[in-house]
């Protein structure tokens, strides 16, 4: 049996995993669970799942899960970030789904790498800010890396046997990224100003949480997912194309170089990739209804307007600087979608404030964890600063 440890396990990645685990009992086991201050999820989680150890972000908030639990579940209580690294490399974890969302998550899920376990990774933040050193210690510790992102989970099911290396020598010119284009993409460009957290976050296919939901708004979450794939299948950007695809039923495409163009198909549900990851290269249930064709009737796509989904050539230019720059433009991201959330700024202003904090904010090599993260902390006071003057003047 598997042990497995998630980061992340209030989120819909999270919950999505433990019913994949919950099917398949006699394979996979639960070691751990973490998450960040949501106390009473965290405890619904543990009584139903039991798994050995929970982690949460802080002493308040693990004291207040351990009084709730004391009576009820035998499940050690941990907090704090050394123990959310200890619980994604101890020896008895066998794989780690990396679940947390944005840069917190980037130090446990380096922690699980450099312990060598199978890493689910569904923090795309990970790559994004330090992919070059993080591929690096895939490499070096013999760690085993398996996308869960649908679209990178799907071009992995669609690349040949060893594809981390030598794609053009495998016969592969393209990679397709789909996206749905969130729930604005035939919204008058003239009305997004208007647009409140709460449309943001109503995605038309997916469930998800409301950060990657507002992400998905934007498309900033296709950009980010550019950066992820370059690194992930060692591509250049001008390699892959992103395309709109509001039936969320092709998952993303490989081309080769003979014409084919290989495709994963399937619900829009991340139980998927989800079970896919956990068991590779076998196959088990995910409990997923399967696909029927002739219900969805057609698939369209379209070209993407960078007009309406200017945080997309942000990401690319991003890419291209290299760097810290991506490091950059996923924390000023970060900080603007916060503030929209909490109703601090317009949905508008976070690709202005992304792109200004890419002018404004210098990047360096990535050469090591330390400068990535002290110009992801630059690029985080830059915006909080603008949006202090912005304030200021209003």
């Amino acid at each position: 049996m598997k042990q497995v440890t998630i980061l992340g396990a209030t989120g819909s990645i999270g919950s999505s995993t433990l019913d994949v685990i919950s099917s398949h009992p006699d394979k996979y086991g639960l070691y751990a669970l973490t998450a960040n201050k949501n106390v009473e999820q965290m405890a619904k989680i543990c009584r139903s799942h039991r798994p050995r150890y929970a982690v949460m972000g802080d002493q308040q908030t693990a004291a207040q899960l351990e009084k709730i639990l004391s009576s009820s579940c035998a499940t050690k209580i941990l907090s704090g970030a050394a123990e959310l690294e200890r619980v994604a490399s101890d020896s008895e974890v066998d794989i780690v789904m990396a679940a947390i969302v944005g840069a917190i998550g980037l130090m446990p899920t380096l922690a699980a790498v450099r312990a060598g376990k199978r890493v689910l990774l569904a923090n795309k933040e990970s790559l994004v800010m330090a992919g070059s050193l993080f591929m690096a210690e895939i490499a070096r510790h013999g760690a085993e890396l398996i996308p869960v992102d649908s679209e990178h989970n799907a071009v992995f099911q669609c690349l040949p046997m060893g594809f981390s290396t030598g794609l053009n020598e495998k016969g592969v010119t393209k990679i397709l990224l789909t996206g749905s284009g969130g729930p604005f993409r035939e919204l008058p460009l003239v009305d997004f100003e208007l647009i409140t957290p709460q449309q943001a976050v109503a995605h038309p296919n997916w469930d998800m949480g409301p950060k990657i939901s507002v992400d998905s708004a934007t498309m900033m979450n296709k950009g980010l997912e550019l950066i992820e794939a370059c690194w992930l299948f060692g591509i250049d950007e001008a390699d892959v194309e992103i395309l709109l695809h509001k039936q969320s039923i092709i998952h993303s495409m490989v081309a080769y170089n003979d014409g084919s163009v290989l495709a994963q198909m399937g619900n829009p549900d991340m139980r998927t990739p989800i079970a896919n990851a956990l068991a590779w290269p076998q196959r088990i249930t995910s409990g997923v209804e399967p696909l029927d064709l002739l219900q969805v009737g057609q698939l369209d796509f379209q070209v993407v307007d960078e007009n309406r989904y200017p945080c997309l050539p942000l990401a690319r230019e991003a890419f291209r600087q290299g760097g810290t720059s991506m490091a950059i433009l996923n924390a000023a991201n970060e900080v603007a979608v916060e503030n929209f959330l909490n109703h601090r700024i317009k949905f508008t202003e976070i690709a202005k404030l992304v792109e200004a904090t890419l002018l404004h904010i210098d990047s360096n090599s990535a050469k090591s964890l330390e400068v990535i993260l002290a110009d992801d902390a630059r690029a985080r006071n830059y915006v909080n600063q603008q949006l202090v003057q912005s304030n200021a003047r209003n």
